[in-house]
């Protein structure tokens, strides 16, 4: 008896030690969810080498469409197996509007100095899409939210027109 008070007491003693401490899991599924969007690609940023056995990536400075004839620049990681097509080789075009569904990752957020810097800071140059309207890219200082992507997630390109750009405001000066 006098043993089992005393397995008792210890099982009470971790119990409520242990219970200060929360169970963490590894759940196999992410909390964040995929969103739909339409995007046109602006620049080809990085291109890793095709492999035989291994996904390969390529990043792109891209735009969100967020409202009607509305869009925001992303950075965007569009991730391939050896049989699947490279987002680039449907044509870097910027009329062509990708629709497909991506996870936000503000772990891989980046300014566009970050993404063109390499290794010993060798300057890297974006090829831009045909089309892509002129941008001063290189003065953006703010990172450009992150979005993961794969071809098993893609859904279509359509061709779309460009938006005409707005006309120039008049400016008044004095004679």
């Amino acid at each position: 008896m006098k043993h089992f008070t005393i397995a008792i007491f210890v099982l009470i003693g971790t119990c409520v030690i242990g219970s200060q401490e929360r169970a963490q899991a590894q759940l196999r599924w992410s909390d964040s969810k995929k969103e739909g969007m339409r995007v046109r690609l602006v620049a080809l940023a990085a291109a890793d080498p095709r492999s035989s056995f291994f996904t390969t990536r390529e990043v792109f400075v891209a735009e969100r469409e967020i409202g009607h004839e509305e869009w925001s620049l992303i950075k965007l990681v569009f991730t391939f197996l050896p049989y699947q097509p490279r987002l680039s080789e449907s044509g870097l075009d910027y009329s062509l509007v990708h629709e497909f569904t991506a996870l936000r990752d503000p772990v891989c957020d980046e300014t566009l100095a970050q993404m063109t810097s390499g290794p010993d800071h060798q300057q890297l140059n974006l090829k831009y899409a045909a089309d892509s309207p002129t941008r001063d890219l290189e003065r953006r200082r703010t990172p450009l939210p992150c979005y993961q992507t794969t071809a098993d997630d893609y859904a279509k390109t359509d061709r779309e027109p460009i938006p005409a750009p707005p006309p120039p405001t008049p400016t008044l000066s004095r004679r």
